[in-house]
């Protein structure tokens, strides 16, 4: 089933030079396919927006200034299954936990700038993607 996505590559990424190597996992999937991209520097207006289920939580405000730190790549990915098939190559939020072979697990050193951000769900695609892209 063919699905659109949400995918940040985070401060940490740009800063590290890792954006050629995510775009290059993602471009090498068959049938996936990378139909919007900029850099950018996220607003906190926004990103409150994107984090708003994590408002209160004690990662929240250090997040937010994380996010805030640099500039990140925004793309919308599509393809047959690309909402779990760019989770799992992203891997599980913590690099220690993640396989190699994953984003995270190749290159991630902390839970906190853990590299990249992938909608978890259709309707958080959806919601993601209005947020960052105009045309959703």
């Amino acid at each position: 089933m063919t699905q659109r996505t949400l995918v940040l590559l985070k401060p940490d990424a740009v800063r590290r030079g890792l954006v050629g190597e995510v775009i290059g996992r993602i471009e090498r999937k068959a049938d996936w396919k990378i139909t919007a991209l900029e850099l950018r520097t996220l607003d906190r207006a926004t990103l409150e927006q994107h984090y708003a289920e994590h408002v209160g939580r004690p990662f929240y405000e250090p997040l937010v200034e994380f996010m805030l730190s640099g500039p990140v790549v925004v793309m919308a990915v599509e393809g047959e299954r690309v909402i779990d098939g760019v989770r799992q190559l992203a891997g599980p939020t913590d690099p220690i936990a993640a396989a190699p072979g994953s984003i995270r697990g190749d290159f991630g050193t902390i839970v906190r700038e853990n590299l990249i951000h992938a909608s978890d769900s259709e309707e958080s695609a959806v919601r993601e993607l209005k947020l960052f892209f105009q045309e959703g």
